[in-house]
């Protein structure tokens, strides 16, 4: 789905809003509220006001790691995007050219043997593309089983463009981040969770608003081509299919915080309806011709109109209530990207579309 608008490079958030002016905390983000093509404006720390008693958040718990670390080729420099570990040993990496702004610009992943040198007298060599839509993503083999620790030592958050400077890795963190027990992370920030303050989480848990954790391990984004994701690890535990399915059958609504939520928890989603405890890889893209199973309502950020994001949005919601939403985005001047405002998708009644038949997840 191609959206007719165009975002003005103005829109772009270009620092988190806590570095925008003094008392400022990630809760004073802008919340757009799609109610069907019923829309509405609000601060997000109304966001309790908004939900129901017996609403249910699913959350990602996933950590930010420092993906990119500085390299080279021969003398050239290069910047590497650690994107995905595999079970082989080997990651998925993109390749790109730093562009003299201290962020970096698209180049050809390979070819297949190139050796990038890294910090520390650590190579890695591509080896194959991840996919045969492109090689802009790569399996690569590092010559250290512990790239987590280079990443720690060496590596810095993802930067694209439309940010003003570098940022701490804690500014790429959400509050519902947890350290895994292999290190194991997101190569980009699951970003529709970062205007949840520790103290909006405690009043939404006091108006009976519960918390669903999966884990969805995000690979890289392209910032130019907007492809659909590629398979990513996931982990739905038992206790949080038990709450979902309990939710769905009684009066509460199931809200997944992020387009990873989404992924993360229709890929444990049976043909049903039914959540069950998943783990492994999941290649689900869920458009609207799949269809969603659990998911009512949705809370995202707001992407770019050739982003396959979209097609997300249009399964929840329809594309009416998307087309109508990005236009108010866009009279309101709200802002885009990881740092920037987001996007309440709640159904505009209590009624639940059929489960759709049609199932593409590998577990």
């Amino acid at each position: 789905m191609t959206l007719a608008l165009r975002v003005p490079e103005e829109l772009s958030a270009r620092v988190p809003v806590e570095r925008r002016g003094p008392g400022l905390d990630r809760d004073a983000v802008r919340l757009l509220v799609s109610r069907g093509t019923e829309v509405s404006h609000h601060a997000f720390r109304e966001l309790p006001g908004l939900l129901r008693a017996g609403d249910l958040l699913v959350v990602n718990t996933s950590p930010t790691l420092a993906a990119a670390v500085d390299g080279w080729v021969g003398h050239a420099r290069v910047v590497v995007h650690f994107s995905t570990r595999g079970d082989d040993g080997r990651w998925a990496v993109e390749l790109r050219d730093p562009d003299g702004r201290g962020t970096t610009r698209a180049r050809a992943g390979g070819p297949a043997g190139v050796e990038v040198g890294l910090p520390g007298g650590v190579r890695l060599v591509p080896e194959e593309p991840l996919s045969a839509r492109g090689d802009r993503l790569w399996w690569a083999r590092v010559s250290v089983a512990d790239v987590l620790g280079v990443l720690r030592e060496h590596g810095r958050p993802i930067r694209y463009s439309y940010t003003a400077r570098d940022q701490p890795l804690s500014a790429y963190q959400t509050v519902f981040a947890l350290p895994g027990t292999d290190g194991a992370g997101s190569a980009e920030m699951p970003s529709a969770a970062r205007p949840f303050t520790a103290r909006l989480v405690a009043e939404l848990v006091s108006r009976g608003v519960r918390f669903a954790p999966v884990t969805l391990h995000t690979g890289v984004a392209s910032a130019e081509a907007h492809e659909p994701p590629y398979p990513e690890r996931f982990a739905v535990p038992e206790t949080s299919a038990r709450l979902v399915n309990a939710v769905r059958a009684g009066d509460g609504r199931v809200i997944a915080v992020g387009t990873t939520a989404v992924r993360a928890v229709e890929s444990a989603a049976g043909a049903d309806g039914v959540v069950r405890a998943a783990a492994g890889w999941t290649d689900l893209v869920v458009t609207p011709e799949r269809g969603v199973r659990v998911v009512d309502g949705l809370l995202t950020g707001l992407h770019e109109p050739e982003a396959s994001h979209l097609l997300m949005l249009r399964a929840v919601a329809g594309r009416a209530a998307v087309e109508r939403g990005y236009e108010e985005a866009l009279r309101g001047r709200y802002l885009w990207h990881e740092f920037g405002d987001v996007h309440l998708v709640l159904p505009p009644d209590t009624a639940r579309p059929a489960p759709h038949s049609v199932h593409c997840c590998r577990n």
